[in-house]
This record gives structure tokens, sequence and C-alpha cells, in this order.
């Protein structure tokens, strides 16, 4: 019987061949060549003067919802680790802008759609690398760093072809796709992509001939004998009618090769020694062939990828994305038709409506105060400005038409919690020592967010309780917003604006979500409440006149 080419290569889409028998691999490696030039980045202007990233995410992140909308984003994409990156503000309105630059060029769908086949590629890549340095058969183990290397090939040629037709306009995707030209320029490239090249042709000239006896395997050389396959498949070629049936063996039960397969595979070696030797002088020589620009771009293009597609849906469902405009000190607050990204993300996948609302602050206006009838909006808009700012240090587009925002250095919220029995505090005494803190730790750079502070004690107390917060945080410069019952916060200063959450007027029990610059004067929520007992001016004329 006279055996096939002996297939090293793999298909180009999955890793389901493997070069001597079918095999997966899911883990990753970190496996790479040491750095030879400047480190390059699209996500920092100076990848070696780039910030630590924070493991953790932001005390605020559970008050603003935006755990669910990393948790979202990141979501088949754990091999990455990208949380801590969108757990990190930036701290420069020039750094703010260099992300934002790459972010536009990658709106483009051609461009989006090259990074993406590259991810892919490489994610082949690191799994092929990994299944090597799993297996203990020196030859398979070699062949599969053969194959990874062939795809790394591929995929680097791929995305520097798809660059240089994008032409793109940021200094980020300029700056890598530079480095690629370089770097396929580079003697070391060279020498991976002519090695790759000639022994993988040398191993798929080969041929031998395998005899299959009761209780006895043999391996010969070829010496011109029949392939008995191929007269086979010949034969039944005639009676095919529909597409054949895929019957190779799930990739999980093909990682390792039987002992025969293994043995016969030695014996291959033996016929064909020089073609193995180049293999094994492959393994030693380009055991760590990725460059670490090209795998840095691989990870930290998945920070944008994976906000495109996370805004995708809400995109096609008519909601605006923008680039605000960053200023590095406060010279307004402005963003028209705003909406809060958590919440919008589970109402279009049910196709509800969403409603957006504006804001705006002028030079000498610092803190909103949000008053309206419960379940208003009041909370979704305050959480929303939150996420925007956020979002905007972090250089990505955000919910709205147009958006003009002051640098945030820091973020600071104050939301009810849930009992906590090991707390021996009472709730006024906690709400205390939390807003103390923020104060304490605020600065004219920050964003202050308080939901219903101080409605555990009576209304004169959280009236001044209530005044004395907002006259500190106009004296630190903060911008803030206020979500409270109290009325009266919202004429303390004239740099302070008042927001209202209406009501239909027809029917008050009905809310809009829609919250309007005007001043507070409590007629919304007292509607609400008339109507909800039966005592506005129309039922208790009609009870009157029975």
């Amino acid at each position: 019987m006279v055996g096939p080419k002996i297939c090293w290569t793999t298909c180009d889409d999955d890793v389901s061949a493997d070069p001597v028998a079918q095999g997966s691999v899911v883990t990753e490696t970190s496996i790479a060549r040491p750095a030879a030039a400047a480190a390059v980045s699209v996500l920092y202007r100076d990848a070696a003067m780039a910030a630590p990233l924070r493991d953790e995410p932001p005390a605020f992140f559970r008050d603003l919802n935006l755990d669910q909308v990393v948790t979202a984003l990141t979501a088949d994409r754990e091999e990455y680790h990208l949380a801590p990156l969108f757990f990190t503000r930036l701290t420069s309105v020039a750094d703010v802008t260099y992300r934002q630059q790459v972010a536009r060029d990658l709106a483009s769908p051609a461009m989006r759609q090259a990074v993406a086949e590259f991810a892919e590629a490489m994610r082949v890549v690191r799994r092929r690398i990994s299944f090597s340095q799993r297996l203990p058969h020196r030859y398979r183990k070699d062949a599969w760093l053969l194959e990874a290397a062939a795809r790394y090939l591929a995929a680097v040629n791929a995305i520097d072809a798809a660059l240089s037709v994008a032409s793109p306009q940021s200094e980020g995707l300029r700056g890598f796709a530079t480095h690629l030209a370089s770097y396929r320029r580079s003697a070391e490239y060279d020498r991976l992509a002519l090695d790759a090249a000639q022994v993988r042709e040398q191993l798929a000239a080969l041929r031998y001939c395998l005899h299959l006896e009761p209780g006895r395997l043999r391996v010969e050389r070829y010496d011109g004998q029949a392939d008995y396959a191929e007269k086979v498949s010949e034969l039944f070629a005639r009676f095919r009618r529909d597409p054949a049936t895929d019957y190779r063996q799930p990739e999980s039960r093909l990682h390792d090769l039987t002992h025969l397969e293994e043995w016969a595979v030695d014996r291959v070696a033996r016929l064909h020694p020089a073609a193995f030797d180049a293999l094994a002088e492959f393994g030693e020589r380009h055991s760590a062939f990725l460059d670490p620009m090209v795998t840095r771009f691989d990870r930290e293009a998945q920070f944008y990828l994976a906000y495109w597609d996370h805004i995708e849906r809400m995109q096609a469902a008519g909601l605006s994305f923008c680039y605000p405009e960053i200023t590095e000190d406060f010279a307004g607050l402005h963003v028209d038709a705003f909406f809060d990204l958590a919440l919008t993300d589970k109402l279009v996948r049910q196709d509800h409506p969403v409603v957006c609302n504006d804001v705006h602050l002028e030079r000498s206006e610092r803190v909103i105060v949000v008053t309206g009838p419960n379940q208003g909006g009041k909370t979704t808009f305050a959480r929303a400005i939150g996420q925007i700012h956020h979002l905007a240090a972090l250089g990505l587009p955000v919910p709205g038409r147009v958006a003009r925002l002051p640098m945030c250095d820091e973020v600071f919220t104050h939301f009810e919690r849930g009992e906590n029995l090991s707390n021996l505090r009472g709730k006024l005494e906690d709400d205390l020592i939390r807003v103390h803190s923020i104060l304490g730790r605020a600065g004219p750079r920050s964003l202050i967010v308080l939901n219903e502070i101080f409605n555990s004690t009576t209304l004169d107390d959280a009236v001044l309780l209530g005044r004395r917060v907002i006259e500190h945080v106009l004296r630190l410069g903060s911008v803030a917003v206020c979500v409270t019952f109290l009325d009266e916060l919202a004429t303390i200063s004239d740099q302070v604006v008042s927001m209202v959450a209406e009501v239909n007027p027809a029917d008050p029990a009905t809310r809009t979500f829609r919250l309007s610059r005007r001043p507070a004067d409590g007629l919304a929520y007292t509607r609400v409440l008339a109507h909800s007992h039966a005592l506005t001016y129309d039922t208790v004329v009609a009870r009157l006149s029975r």
C-alpha cells in the first residue's frame, strides 16, 4: 500500500488537521522573540511611558453599571485580558486624542474586518504554538511550530497589505504600519519565511509505502508503487451526488498519536533524514519567532474592536455615538442626545425604545441638581453622565450626538448601598462618612455623582447637609450631579443648574424619562401623588358634587 504525501500542512481556517494526526489547541502562549526596536502602540503615544493598568475596577464602576458594560465588552475575549484597559483612564487630552484617531480609523468596516481577520489568524498561531509546546513527540512538536510560523507569516503579510490599502490617518496605526514594513524587510523575517517555505516544501514532497498485515506494520521507501487511495477515490467518485459527510474524529480525541502512528513517523524519518533534520533545525532556530510589536498590536486592537462590536447594534437602532471634544480645563459641559450605555444595550436587545437627553453647563456652572418623581429617569440620567466622562477619558466614542467635556481625572459616586450587618454605623452616619471621604479626595477636574443622599434624616437636616455638600463642591470647582428629592438644593447658587424629570401632562402617572432644564417646583411629583391617590382637582370636585 502506497502512503500519500505526509500532511505536514494544516488548513488556513483552523487547526483541525494535525501535521501528523489531527488535533486542536485552545490555550495561548507568550512565546516571542526579544524586542529589537522601539515600542509601538495603538493605545499610548509613548508606549514605554504607559501608566500601570488597574487590576481591579474603580469603586464607581458598580454604581454607574460600568461593570455590566465591561463584562459585555470582554465576553468571548478573555484571552486578551482587556478589562484592565477599560478600568484605567488616560490623564491628558493629547493621550485621549491619540486614541480617538485610532478609533476613527477602525470605524471603517474594511479596516475593522482586516484587523479582525488578523486577530483570528493570530489565535490559530497561538493555539498551534501552545500545542507544539505540550507534545512529547519531537517531530510533531517541530511540525506544529512550523505550521504556526507559516500561519503567522500569512497573517503579517495580510495585515501589512490591508494597512497599505487603507492608508490610516492616526499616528498609532501609521506607526504600526511603519514597523510592519520595516519588520518584513528585516533579515530575521526573511530567514523565517525562507526556512519555513523550504522545510514545508521538503516535507510535502515525501512519499512512503505503508504495509498493513495481520499483526504487522511495515514502512518502506516509495518506489513507484500504485497508490490505492487514489484508485479507490476515483472508483467511488462516479457515485457521488451530495457533498461528502465529514467523518473525521472530534478534535478532542485527536490530540495524540497512537504509539503505532508515532513509530511509523519515526520510520519515515529514517527513510528521509534530510527533511526531518531540516524540520528539527527549524524548531531550534525559530523557537521564539513572534515579533513583540505584532503580538502587542493583536491585543491592543481588541480594545477598539470590542467596543465597536458592542455598540454596533445600538448604532443600527439609530442611536448616535460621537468623539467628544475634550478640554484641559473646565470650559463648559455640553452633550446632546446621550443615553445610559448599560440600560440601552438591554433595551435594544428587547427592541424597546430608548429615550435620549441633553445636558449643558456654562463656564460658571458646576452642579446639576436633578429632581422629579420616582422612577422618572433621574438616576439613569446621572449614571449616563458618569459613564460618558469615563468613556471619554478612555479615548472612546461616547453615547451622544455631540459632546464637549472637561478632562476628568477621577469619578466619585455615592449611591445607596444594601444593609451591611458588619457595619454598626447608622444610615446617616454612613452617608456622612462616605461623602466626607469623597470631598476630601475630589479636585477641580473630578466628577461627583450623588444619588439620593441624606434621605434617612429629617427634611430640615437633609436640606442643611445637602446645602453644605454642594457649597463645598462649588469651592472645590468639581463638576457634580446630585439626584435628590429636595427642591431647595436647586436654588443654592447661580452655579447650580436645575434639571427636572418630566411626566406626561395628560397623564401625570406616565413618566416620559425626559429631563428638562427648568426650576424645580415639585409640581410633577405632586401631580403624580395626587393622581395616584385620586386627589386631583377634577376627582376632588367630583366627590364634593355628589
